[in-house]
This record gives structure tokens, C-alpha cells and sequence, in this order.
């Protein structure tokens, strides 16, 4: 059985401002090939890469709120890890920094479970841990 004791938080500063429920990352790395007279496809020139992703939250207490005041003010976020440790949930590594809200969209409001808003938002820094 799988041990789920680590989650994506977002982070402002050393707050954490809410788990993420669902989050899903799409990268955009463009390469423009180079053609010559005398041959095809010589070589190409890369482009700068562009790191976007959706995040679903808990909508609850003041978390929307938070990320919404984010997004109007274009405040930057991190998205990090956190690990369970005992019956807390403690910082690990620093994944996602650098973090803007480029728009939001709210859920209704449900019976049962908890509302989810999701926002879109882009990685201005990604780093890769070893």
C-alpha cells in the first residue's frame, strides 16, 4: 500500500496558504529548426521554455481569498513539498518558485464534500531536485 505522507502546499514566504488537491503541469520547451541552401534540418535554435499549470483547492476558510488577493496584486507564490512527520506536516524542498496567478475560477457551492476552485497559474522559476 502507498505511504502518502508528503503533498504540494502553497507556500507565501514561510506560510503555508493551502494543500492542493489536483495539480496538473504542462511545460512548452519550442525549437525552431534551421535549414540551410544546401541541407535541411541543420540545426535548430531553442526558444525559452514556458512552465504553466492548473492547481484545484480546498475551498475553505480563507484560502480562495488569499490566492485571490494574489492573483489581483500578482503576488508571487511557491508551490512546495511537504512531509508528514508524526501528526504534522512539515517544509521539505522547494520545487516551484516564482508562482503567478493568471486566473481563477471558483466552484459552486456543493452538498456534499468540500467546493473546489481552481486557478491557472505559471512557474517563472522550476527546479529540479536530485
Amino acid at each position: 500500500m502507498a505511504d502518502w505522507n508528503t503533498r504540494l502546499e502553497v507556500k507565501l514566504g514561510d506560510r503555508t496558504i493551502t494543500p492542493i488537491s489536483n495539480f496538473t503541469p504542462t511545460f512548452n520547451v519550442p525549437h525552431t529548426v534551421i535549414h540551410s541552401l544546401e541541407q535541411d534540418n541543420t540545426g535548430y535554435v531553442r526558444q525559452p521554455f514556458t512552465f504553466t499549470f492548473t492547481m484545484t483547492v480546498p475551498a475553505v476558510a480563507q484560502a480562495v481569498a488569499d490566492l485571490t488577493e494574489l492573483a489581483v496584486n500578482g503576488t508571487e507564490f511557491a508551490i512546495s513539498v511537504a512531509e508528514k512527520r508524526g501528526t504534522d506536516w512539515s517544509f521539505k524542498s522547494m520545487k516551484f518558485a516564482r508562482c503567478v496567478i493568471t486566473s481563477a475560477s471558483p466552484s459552486n457551492v456543493v452538498i456534499d464534500g468540500v467546493p473546489q476552485a481552481n486557478f491557472s497559474c505559471m512557474a517563472l522559476t522550476v527546479s529540479v531536485e536530485d
